[in-house]
């Protein structure tokens, strides 16, 4: 399928890049940690002993965050019969996707949502909120299926988990090195303690850098799955009026974000922040003065409140894209659909 070599290089480019941030790194704070010891340790065995520390790391994170992220969202796991309907959907999807059937899960939350996680292809779970399921009119739930699909497809969990655990570990190396220097500015071991807060410096650099990368990447595969929805479905416009509804609906249930939001398809903070700010410019915004925002309004006012620079930098540090550029990828496929030259090899070219 032509497009998802882009795809695949991107993801591929950007794991490169942070891996050699990351290998450097190691490096540099090695050294600072055995400059501050007494301890004759060989520099290589050192850095040998860090790298597969920080491999170990991550293999437990590989094998552990699904079952984190299940207990996490209280999941129930729906039994064969219990929703036939979503049951078939996701079937039929899957099958037409390529990809095997996913488990699916119900989340006991009314606010609308969905995300997948897994760490194999074969053993992905497909969670849907209780509030989407009330929320969204099927073409709209299928939408949102075909862009979970998509990051199945794309083996976007996956790749995520592995990445996202780099700046995690830097974080955890700055927290160790500040914390450990600090104790030796107050004892007689001051000139180790000086070594210590440089490699907590650097760790804390790399985590900003390695974040800024990953969330980019981050943004860029929900980009791809909508793209692969429209594809999927024939359908731009129904993930449209779901990511709009979605939006707005996490809007209005102010719950504490979770840490677990770039899973999602829509990250509750960024909805809050899209549609407050809309909120607070109502006036200008019903174009119809009948006092009530109907679906039509909202885009239109999603797509100013992006072009705002508040908005453009804001987005660097967020987990997904905004919801109007989103949208505004949508209609340009919608558009090419409408002439009849949009084709499978055409999926990804306006991403």
């Amino acid at each position: 399928m032509a497009g998802i070599a882009r795809l695949k290089g991107t993801m591929f480019l950007t794991i490169i890049i942070t891996l050699i941030i990351f290998v450097i790194f190691i490096g540099a704070v090695t050294l600072l940690f055995s400059a501050s010891t007494d301890l004759n340790l060989s520099p290589y065995s050192t850095l040998f002993g860090a790298f597969v520390l920080a491999l170990f790391f991550m293999l437990i994170q590989y094998a552990i965050s699904p079952y984190i992220v299940s207990a996490s969202m209280r999941l129930k796991y729906v039994d064969p019969g219990t929703f036939p309907w979503l049951e078939n959907t996701v079937r039929e999807l899957a099958a037409k996707s390529g990809v095997p059937m996913p488990r699916l899960a119900i989340v006991p939350n009314q606010t609308p949502n969905a995300f997948v996680f897994g760490n194999s292809t074969s053993r992905m779970t497909l969670a849907v909120h209780e509030g989407l399921l009330r929320q969204l009119n099927q073409d709209e739930v299928k939408g949102v299926i075909g862009h979970e699909l998509g990051h199945i497809k794309h083996k976007d969990s996956i790749v995520m988990t592995f990445l996202s655990a780099i700046p995690l570990i830097a974080y955890i190396v700055s927290r160790a090195a500040f914390g450990f220097g600090y104790v030796g500015r107050r004892g007689e071991r001051r000139d180790s303690a000086s070594y210590l807060i440089l490699a907590g410096v650097i760790a804390l650099v790399v985590y900003f850098v390695a974040q800024l990368l990953v969330l980019r990447l981050s943004r860029l595969r929900e980009h791809f799955s909508d793209a692969y929805s429209a594809y999927l479905t024939s359908s731009p416009r129904s993930l449209e009026s779901a990511l709009t509804k979605i939006a707005y609906g996490l809007s209005l249930r102010p719950e504490e974000t979770p840490g677990t939001r770039a899973l999602f398809i829509s990250d509750p903070a960024l909805a809050r922040q899209e549609v407050g700010s809309i909120m607070d410019k109502r006036e200008e915004y019903d174009l119809d003065k009948d006092g009530v925002l109907d679906q039509r309004e909202l885009e239109l006012a999603m797509e100013k409140e992006a072009k705002s620079t508040w908005a453009s930098v804001n987005a660097a540090f967020s987990t997904h894209p905004p919801t109007y550029k989103r949208i505004l990828l949508l209609h340009q496929i919608e558009e090419e659909m409408r002439t009849g030259n949009y084709t499978s090899t055409d999926i990804y070219k306006h991403v």
